[in-house]
């Protein structure tokens, strides 16, 4: 599916950001929400991002949601696949692994992982939700495991949050963090802002290519210990680095529980 250029809202900025920056918002408004200069090496535009099926029937679809979503992109397409991780998450070269869990009262509702070579380069993804809070009763809403699952999978093509202050207006989108995902306006889908992002992100094309390939990737686990360095903290949100060898990184950031 494609997005109708009607629905296209101006770019407001391109990212220029260099490798484990992570950029703020002063205001709700701010459209530049790249996750750093991450980004999937390709070839040509669109490319087609496989979604590891990891998740139990209740998440099904969720993910099915998440994923016709984001495939509107004039940039991207995402197509859902048989897991290779089960619900350990174990990252998988070149594609994205969905999972849920109970990995316990730890702080956080969801949590995506991307490993990174050459410095901005994504060669895998994970998103995790976790079900110790989802099987509560303040979480476990259509709204909020939708909100969730949007937004974990989204943090995997580069895209970080418009606005984080959980405070503020709703945005319309799930880049953004709030205490009412059904608004209004909800925020359980991407916005135009998202859609001109990732196309800032996928502006230009690479040599090579680290979708659908196959190759060893470090992995993290779902604890802090595995994360790394805490290289920022956002509101609600903070950002991980484990630096493993030959220069490979994994980049863990968190959404908390408020």
């Amino acid at each position: 599916m494609r997005r109708q250029h009607a629905l296209r809202s101006k770019l407001f900025a391109v990212v220029a950001a260099a490798a484990l920056s992570v950029l703020t918002f002063g205001t709700p408004a701010q459209a530049n929400h790249a996750w750093g200069s991450y980004h999937w090496a390709r070839t040509s535009n669109p490319f087609t991002l496989k979604l590891g099926d990891n998740v139990t029937a209740a998440w099904d679809s969720y993910l099915s949601t998440a994923s016709a979503d984001w495939s509107q992109s004039t940039v991207l397409d995402t197509t859902i696949v048989a897991g290779q991780s089960t619900r350990s998450c174990k990252a998988t070269s070149g594609r994205v692994e969905v999972c849920n869990r109970t990995y316990g009262n730890n702080g956080w509702l969801g949590l995506a992982s991307i490993s990174v070579t050459g410095g901005t380069h994504i060669t895998s993804g994970t998103a995790k939700m976790n079900d110790t809070y989802f099987n509560t009763a303040t979480y476990n809403t259509p709204a909020w495991r939708l909100l969730v699952m949007c937004q974990e999978v989204a943090h995997t093509f580069g895209l970080d949050h418009q606005d984080e202050n959980f405070d503020n207006p709703n945005l319309g989108t799930c880049m953004d963090y709030t205490s009412d995902p059904d608004g209004p306006p909800s925020n359980l889908h991407p916005n135009a802002h998202d859609f001109d992002q990732l196309e800032a992100i996928y502006a230009h094309l690479d040599s090579f290519s680290t979708v659908d390939q196959t190759q060893s990737v470090p992995q993290v686990g779902d604890d802090r210990a595995s994360w790394g360095r805490l290289v920022a903290r956002d509101g609600a949100r903070d950002t991980f680095v484990r630096d493993f060898a030959n220069g490979d990184k994994v980049i863990t950031v968190v959404y908390w529980v408020r």
